[in-house]
């Protein structure tokens, strides 16, 4: 099995269209169906790094900037930020993008943490993503923050 892979090689680009089946009373996209996609585009990314299924185990923060409307196209970005043994952490960039106005807007942010599985659905051991840009590195050491911080309140008593 392979040891390591570049970040950049986990990219996944996802184009959905907002219909009206995908929107609330006000014509914005409903945030569920956005999780979904968001969703879908990271498990992509982790299996495409992992050469494995992957499941999703949770879904850190997403953050929602701008309303999505009917009629816009929304490209979705994942990429696989650092991977620990058998868990990795994906980030996707959200995009709503006008061609009526001409416009495109960064709508939202998303960080998800997926498992690497075997047939039986046993974590295993998945392949080490190396950063090589600026940019990869800077979401390399954040995901490992984010990591320390979930593992420090997971540990707490409610």
């Amino acid at each position: 099995m392979q040891k390591t892979k570049k970040v950049g090689e986990s990219k996944v680009i996802m184009t959905e269209l907002v219909l009206p089946h995908h929107t609330n009373q006000l014509g914005n996209l409903l945030g569920g169906q956005l999780m979904h996609w968001i969703d879908i585009c990271a498990a992509l990314s982790a299996s495409k790094h992992s050469l494995r299924v992957c499941v999703t185990a949770s879904v850190d923060r997403i953050d929602f900037l701008h309303p999505i409307k009917l009629g816009d196209a929304v490209n979705l970005i994942a990429c696989v930020n650092r991977v620990f043994t058998s868990s990795m952490e994906v980030g996707v960039e959200v995009y709503a993008q006008s061609f009526k106005k001409g416009t495109k807007v960064h709508s939202n942010s998303a960080y998800l943490t997926f498992v690497s599985v075997d047939e039986e659905g046993i974590p295993v051991k998945t392949i080490e993503a190396v950063p090589e840009t600026e940019d990869e590195f800077k979401r390399y050491e954040e995901a490992l923050e984010r990591r320390q911080n979930w593992l420090k309140n997971r540990t707490k008593k409610v």
